[in-house]
C-alpha cells in the first residue's frame, strides 16, 4: 500500500469520525429501548430518534421524553471515554429514558388513594397523567424511596418511567441534575408499526 493510498484512507476515517461526533453532539442519536419502563409508550426493541439540538436553547418541560445519565453513573473522563460517548464507539456509559415530571421549583409527592391506585401532586394539584400504563401498579412508597413531600432545588428533575410498576426512576435515587441529560425523544420509527411523533403537550 503506497503512502498516497494510505494518507486517502486515514483522511476519510477522520473526517467519518468528526462526522459522527458533530451529529451526535449537535443534532441527535438513534437509542435502543432494552426494558419495559417506558411501556406503553415504548416498548423493548423500539428504536427513537433522540435530537440534541434543543438543549442548547431550552430547558426540558414536563411531559418530555428524555435520555439522560442517571447520577449514580460514574462518568470517567479521560480521553477514550470521552471520545466513547462523543461517537457512541465502545461506550459502556448507562443512559436511561424516563418522562420528566417534576420540574426546578416544584413542589412534588406521591399520594397512594384508599382504592390501591396512586397520584403524582404537583404543587398540591393531580397531576394529569394520560401515559400511564397502569395506575394501580406503583410499588408502595417506603422511608427509602423519594416520594416526597419535597421542593426541587435549581436544575433538578424528577424522572418517572410510564410503566411506573417496572421502572427504577428517581423514585429511588433521588433528582436528576440539568447536566445529565443528553436529549429528547422525538420520532419513534421503528418497527413501524410503533410508529409515532413525540408532539408537545402541556401536562
Amino acid at each position: 500500500m503506497n503512502k498516497a493510498v494510505l494518507k486517502e484512507i486515514i483522511d476519510t476515517i477522520v473526517f467519518v469520525v468528526v462526522a459522527i461526533i458533530i451529529i451526535r453532539f449537535f443534532l441527535g442519536e438513534i437509542r435502543w429501548i432494552p426494558s419495559a419502563s417506558m411501556k406503553p409508550t415504548l416498548v423493548e426493541g423500539d428504536r427513537v430518534f433522540v435530537e440534541r439540538v434543543s438543549r442548547f436553547f431550552k430547558t426540558p418541560s414536563r411531559g418530555d421524553v428524555m435520555v439522560f445519565y442517571p447520577p449514580q453513573e460514574n462518568l470517567k473522563n479521560d480521553p477514550f471515554s470521552v471520545f466513547a460517548r462523543l461517537t457512541g464507539f465502545f461506550c459502556k456509559d448507562i443512559a436511561y429514558i424516563k418522562r420528566v415530571i417534576a420540574l426546578p421549583g416544584d413542589k412534588f409527592e406521591i399520594v397512594r388513594h384508599d382504592d390501591g391506585s396512586t397520584d403524582v401532586l404537583i404543587n398540591d394539584k393531580v397531576l394529569n397523567e394520560p401515559y400511564l400504563m397502569d395506575k394501580y401498579d406503583y410499588p408502595v412508597c417506603t422511608k427509602d424511596m423519594f416520594c416526597g413531600p419535597m421542593t426541587l432545588g435549581e436544575d433538578e428533575y424528577f424522572m418517572m418511567g410510564d410503566n411506573r410498576g417496572h421502572s427504577a426512576d428517581s423514585r429511588y435515587w433521588g433528582v436528576l441534575k440539568k447536566d445529565r441529560f443528553i436529549g429528547r425523544a422525538k420520532l419513534l420509527f421503528w418497527p413501524f408499526t410503533h410508529f409515532y411523533y413525540f408532539e408537545k403537550k402541556k401536562y
